[in-house]
């Protein structure tokens, strides 16, 4: 069911140092999973959880990003010459159906920094925020992010278990009291988020990049300052609002994939390829004599 939700933010301005060298002339949100850049499955995560308007956070270093959303009558005909008018109904609807704004983040200060930066363009409104390095199978989890919202008035984010050995990547939640079910959804309260621990973690529950966000946290942003990497972590501001009262983590069940490294991109083609119904049964073959 879509969410009460209307309005996403996509940061988008990091140079992809993991992909290099091909991040040096194409954008990491660009690269192709198949035929469709990675982005273009962010925004239709987006738009099936009901949102109307994606914000994207870019560099000014990246005017592909923006070319990708200009209306193209050409590539549109093209593609419905193809038998493709499903996707090219999915880029018709930029500018009309669903708004696109760009922002801009001039320096690498960091993913709190990033969602700052949106703030003009997002206004006094709840938003999502949605990581580009990381895919997920449907747009149910952003779905029950906003509900979870809706019902509660209480910021909601992504979790996953993980484990141990994986802890130190992610930001890790202090959980607080026992796991129930709001709106659908399976819940766990936590009270601070540790950002990659060195040491003990407070649990296995770590955040994965999907968040569903009050406009409130735009004042703790501003209040936080950088941390030690010089960087303003959103991780830090969701401790700040934590510490007042206990955030909504959502645990999550659909597929998910990291393509912000190597393997991960990979992993995500091949199994675009494998799912795929015109390419899949010929790509299964060929994997298999392989």
């Amino acid at each position: 069911m879509p969410s009460a939700i209307r309005t996403a933010v996509v940061p988008a301005a990091g140079q992809g140092t993991r992909m290099l060298p091909a991040t040096k002339a194409v954008p990491k949100e660009l690269l192709p999973i198949l035929e469709q850049p990675a982005l273009q499955f962010i925004v239709d995560e987006a738009v099936g959880a009901g949102v109307d308007h994606v914000v994207i956070v870019t560099s000014r270093t990246k005017p592909a990003i923006e070319a990708y959303f200009e209306r193209n009558e050409w590539v549109e005909s093209i593609l419905d010459k193809q038998g493709r008018g499903g996707l090219a109904d999915r880029l018709r609807r930029y500018g009309s159906d669903v708004r696109v704004s760009f922002v801009y983040q001039d320096e690498p200060l960091g993913l709190g920094h990033a969602v700052a930066c949106a703030q003009p363009a997002v206004g006094d409104e709840p938003f999502f925020v949605l990581l580009p390095d990381e895919l997920m199978g449907d747009s149910s989890l952003l779905s029950s992010l906003g509900s979870v919202v809706e019902a509660t008035g209480v910021p909601a984010i992504a979790l996953k278990r993980m484990e141990r050995h994986e802890l130190f990547r992610y930001g890790v939640v202090d959980p607080v009291g026992d796991a129930r079910s709001v709106a659908g959804a399976d819940v766990v309260s936590f009270a601070s988020v540790v950002e990659k621990p060195s040491g003990e973690a407070p649990s296995d529950l770590v955040i994965i990049g999907r968040y569903a966000l009050l406009p409130d946290v735009f004042d703790d942003l501003a209040a936080i300052g950088p941390a030690s990497t010089g960087e303003i972590q959103l991780s830090d501001a969701l401790s700040v609002q934590a510490s007042r009262r206990p955030l909504n983590g959502v645990m999550s069940n659909v597929s998910r994939r990291d393509i912000g490294n190597p393997v991960g991109w990979l992993q995500a083609v091949v199994e675009a390829g494998l799912e795929h119904a015109e390419y899949g049964p010929a790509f299964k073959a060929w994997l298999g004599q392989r």
